[in-house]
């Protein structure tokens, strides 16, 4: 098991179509948040599939994926973090965390941040002081934001919404639409898993103050007449 195999291994499932289609989606033209990413054109379940027999790579190579200026081998060594996490005793974990923190100049767009925070930040800061949450919250790196958020819905799925709450009100006047995405999304979830009324409690204190796509995503399960209440600032 190396790098090299792996990176064979990606490049046997790829599609120079799927690599166009991946391009776009992921916005890679100029001025656009995944300006200059290059894709090979695998789909994520092809990902899954290849990274199994390499779970065993040490941080030193998964670095090396890492480096790529393939999103595809990011993401492989991204999951390959999230599939040694749980196994990796706790002086493995803190060195897979602090690993990932030191890479998120590389964790640059949000498939990578969504398949991955929850897994690894979020249930290695349980029972541990969470500041750094609030310091990524007021990064100038979005990525750095969205990791911040996405990393408590590990906690949202415990039935825990304080920090969100925290993080989101940290991010209700942030300008990029994917922070504002990923913040409706969460608190539509903490409204699918704590209760619409404790995402109430916080969407009535702070819902003409959010951005439009925001409030859209936050009230997507609600009742359709309550959805276009707070759409329509009559709550």
């Amino acid at each position: 098991m190396n790098v090299d195999l792996l990176k064979k291994e990606l490049r046997k499932k790829a599609s120079k179509g799927k690599a166009t289609i991946l391009s776009r989606f992921f916005k890679t033209g100029p001025g656009q948040y995944g300006y200059g990413d290059k894709f090979l054109g695998v789909v994520v379940p092809d990902i899954r599939q290849a990274i199994k027999g390499y779970v065993d790579l040490k941080l030193a190579d998964l670095q090396k994926l890492l480096n790529s200026h393939y999103h595809e081998e990011r993401l492989a060594a991204l999951l390959i973090l999230v599939l040694k996490y749980p196994y990796a005793g706790k002086t493995g974990q803190k060195q897979i965390y602090n690993f990932y923190l030191q890479n998120t100049k590389r964790i640059n767009n949000w498939d990578l941040v969504d398949l991955t925070a929850e897994k690894i930040i979020g249930p290695y800061l349980t029972n541990k002081n969470k500041g750094i949450l609030l310091k990524l919250a007021h990064s100038k790196n979005i990525w750095e934001r969205r990791i911040a958020i996405l990393s408590t819905f590990h906690y949202i799925k415990k039935g825990e919404n304080a920090l969100t709450f925290q993080i989101a009100e940290i991010l209700l006047k942030d300008s990029h639409d994917l922070i504002h995405k990923a913040v409706g999304w969460m608190l539509r979830e903490v409204g699918k898993r704590c209760g619409e009324k404790i995402e109430d409690e916080f969407l009535k204190k702070h819902y003409k103050q959010m951005p439009r796509t925001m409030l859209r995503y936050a009230v997507e399960r609600y009742p359709e007449n309550k959805r276009l209440k707070y759409l329509n600032s009559k709550i």
